[in-house]
């Protein structure tokens, strides 16, 4: 398997980012491949985790009282999976499972925020990224909303 600072240099989230800092990022980065049906996390359960998905999909649901299981979002290859971690009280707000074979660098969210700590301009850096992240999911989640909820066309009565 590759090093983890070749997966994180592969991956568009951190495209740009110089590569002292890619190798800090990569003390507290993996590499994992993960089998379909693997769940990376619950709702409602401590974030402490970031997935760069480089090639699979991930499936973001949240559990809908007397519907079950409703899927917000699958994620695939360049997809950022987590943010949570970021911003006390760390908690995830959905589930998350992938839907195919998933090979993805996986980051400690401790380790990230401890490396942005000490590394201020790193700091900024990533935080402007990941906050791209949640402007992008709630854009996203806003227009499928809009799509759900529009109101049919109303058609006017023709005259004759």
């Amino acid at each position: 398997m590759d090093r983890p600072v070749d997966l994180l240099s592969r991956h568009p989230f951190l495209s740009g980012v110089p590569s002292a800092q890619l190798d800090r990022l990569a003390t507290v980065s993996y590499g994992a491949v993960l089998r379909p049906g693997s769940r990376l996390f619950d709702e409602g359960g401590h974030a402490d985790h970031c997935w760069l998905i480089l090639d699979g999909s991930v499936r973001l649901d949240t559990h809908v009282p007397g519907r079950g299981d409703l899927t917000v979002e699958t994620l695939g290859p360049g997809s950022v999976l987590g943010w949570s971690w970021l911003f006390p009280p760390y908690r995830w707000h959905f589930a998350a499972t992938t839907t195919a074979p998933t090979h993805c660098v996986v980051l400690s969210g401790p380790g990230v925020r401890q490396l942005c700590e000490q590394d201020p301009v790193l700091g900024f850096d990533l935080i402007r990224r990941f906050l791209q992240v949640v402007v992008d999911r709630l854009q996203h989640t806003r227009i499928r909303l809009l799509d759900a909820y529009a109101a049919p066309a109303s058609k006017e009565p023709t005259g004759g």
